[in-house]
């Protein structure tokens, strides 16, 4: 899949991923939840109930590494944080189950990585 830039190229992604875990059984709630910590690609619920928080990593080839590399330790912490502001927007307990996933999408490959990190709490 070609794309003419950055823009459309995470967007056909996202598109892809989200087809993707419908596929899977899971229930997309929001796409591009933005907050002032940053944006949390998708936010869904799965079949047990539990929130998934999920960034969205495409490259069309892995020339310069996997698409999940790029989640390092400040992207997690930027998602956690508006992860925070999802929570306190829609008055969503901690009784709720969460977690933080990634899927990578690379040229036609998808990977679904699960509990790909820990929530990192507030310093």
């Amino acid at each position: 899949m070609k794309f003419e830039n950055t823009k459309k190229a995470g967007n056909a992604g996202e598109n892809l991923a989200c087809e993707f875990l419908k596929d899977q059984g899971l229930r997309i709630i929001e796409r591009n939840f933005k907050a002032s910590s940053g944006e949390i690609d998708i936010i869904a619920v799965d079949a047990e109930g539990t929130i998934c928080f999920i960034e969205v990593k495409y490259r069309e080839h892995i020339d310069n590494g996997l698409p999940m590399e790029a989640v390092n330790r400040a992207k997690q912490r930027r998602i956690c944080r508006t992860s925070d502001h999802y929570r306190a927007e829609n008055s969503l307990s901690e009784e709720f189950s969460y977690r933080f996933d990634v899927i990578s999408i690379a040229g036609e490959t998808t990977e679904w990585i699960k509990n790909a990190f820990e929530y990192i709490p507030r310093r």
